[in-house]
């Protein structure tokens, strides 16, 4: 078996080492790729965004099927041209990706197909979007339509900070093109969950749940960034709570978007908020999340290259269920100083020697520099540990976390709080979701 993972991230080191255990003999490729996946595969040296160039190198090594981690190729398409040429690829049209591209077309599909989230506007214009902030209740939520590297919404106390937040999307594109459209919606109060589903294009399989924390600060303060820490499984969920999510969710995605002809293959990520009403969904995404990859795949027992596999080449994952390792994982988040406004690079790194029966290093921003290992981005590492129990997860993971060494490395050490120290939250998480 042949496998191509396009990416050079996290999430990608974590589909490796998902693979490399799933099938120990598999020839495993990466393209770029990054240090930590050099020692499970074989790193090429083509951007994650040449299409031209992954296509040629998937049909020169007879590559059985290509994974895609990022959301940038495929919204330009990767999946179409590997289609086109015949090779098998794990992941959804371009058409299919506006689900993540596009969050003007992502709430347009959900309110014609009845799919819970929150009112909203689209806009173009920035006349006529501060015309409706003007009379929007307060708190709102202002955000780029387009790929915005996670950090595109916008949560707005006030009128004004909505007004300011539009003025930077749309007039000082501060998003670039990804904030040519804005939507504006109503701000959702509850618990934050994303769920993970395999979609063959007619049917949706759900992973574990997970919860990220996208604030650089602890207790959930300060710039929003593309993902500080994640954990999975989150609280306990009501026995039909995946079932309700992909019956009001992922089942009618999925069938607006076949009826449209561009029916969705590939990781279907759904974003939700647990509200007083029921889940609604957030956004969508077309890949899995980063960091939450980290925790849910190490707790996937199942072996990912067949049913992957299948959907690439068109199959269906009739039959297929997932299994789950007991216990918890908790990923620990570990960044460069100046991150989300800047990144330090160049730093070198000292690791610690761990188990990966006990945490997992993922690399993340990491690069060698005349044979050292040293920092090459904003992310570094994620440190996932793993447990019986969250508590125990998460104490490995910060431990493990602090002891890697690099001038001025920063990391969260609250992740998990909501389940770990509940009293800190007026609603209990698992109250929520047992409720659902």
């Amino acid at each position: 078996m042949k496998i191509l993972v396009v990416g050079s991230g996290g999430r990608e080191h974590a589909f490796i080492d998902k693979f490399r255990t799933d099938d120990p003999d598999a020839e495993i490729f990466a393209a770029p790729g990054n240090p930590g996946m050099a020692e499970a595969a074989t790193c090429v040296d083509v951007a994650s965004g040449n299409v031209e160039g992954l296509a040629t190198l998937a049909r020169s090594h007879g590559i059985d099927l290509t994974v895609v981690g990022p959301e940038a190729p495929l919204a330009d398409g990767i999946a179409d041209r590997f289609e086109a040429d015949g090779l098998p690829v794990f992941g959804p049209s371009a058409a299919a990706a506006r689900l993540e591209s596009s969050k003007a077309f992502a709430k347009d599909l959900m309110r014609a197909n009845g799919v819970p989230t929150a009112a909203f506007r689209n806009f173009t214009d920035v006349g006529a979007a501060r015309a409706y902030i003007d009379a929007h209740p307060e708190p709102l939520v202002v955000k780029a339509s387009g790929l915005a590297a996670g950090k595109g919404a916008i949560v707005c106390e006030t009128r004004a900070e909505a007004l300011a937040a539009l003025e930077a999307v749309m007039v000082e594109s501060r998003f670039g093109t990804a904030g040519a459209e804005v939507v504006v919606e109503e701000f959702m109060e509850g618990v934050e969950l994303s769920v993970f589903f395999l979609a063959d294009g007619a049917r949706a399989v759900p992973l574990l749940t997970s919860r990220d924390y996208k604030r650089i600060d602890e207790g959930d303060v300060g710039l929003n960034t593309g993902g500080m820490g994640a954990y999975s499984p989150a609280a306990p969920c009501a026995p039909d709570f995946l079932d309700e999510v992909r019956a009001t969710v992922a089942d009618p995605v999925l069938r607006a978007m076949a009826a449209a002809g561009t029916p969705y293959r590939g990781f279907l990520y759904v974003g939700l908020m647990l509200t007083s009403e029921g889940p609604k969904v957030v956004e969508f995404n077309c890949r899995l999340g980063d960091p939450e990859t980290q925790a849910v795949l190490p707790l996937t027992a199942s072996d990912l290259i067949d049913p992957l596999g299948a959907v690439a080449r068109g199959e269906s994952l009739a039959g297929w269920r997932p299994e789950a390792r007991p216990g918890a994982a908790l990923v620990t988040v570990v960044a460069s100083a100046g991150y989300p406004e800047s990144s330090d690079s160049g730093r070198p790194i000292r690791l610690p020697d761990v188990s990966p029966d006990v945490a997992r290093i993922y690399h993340a921003g990491t690069a060698l520099s005349d044979g050292e290992l040293v920092t090459a981005g904003g992310r570094v590492f994620g440190v996932t540990g793993l447990g019986s129990t969250l508590a125990e997860a998460a104490e490995t993971s910060r431990r493990v976390a602090s002891e890697i060494s690099f001038e001025g490395a920063q990391w969260r050490s609250d992740i998990g709080w909501h389940e770990l120290e509940p009293g800190r939250v007026e609603e209990p998480w698992g109250a929520l979701l047992t409720s659902a």
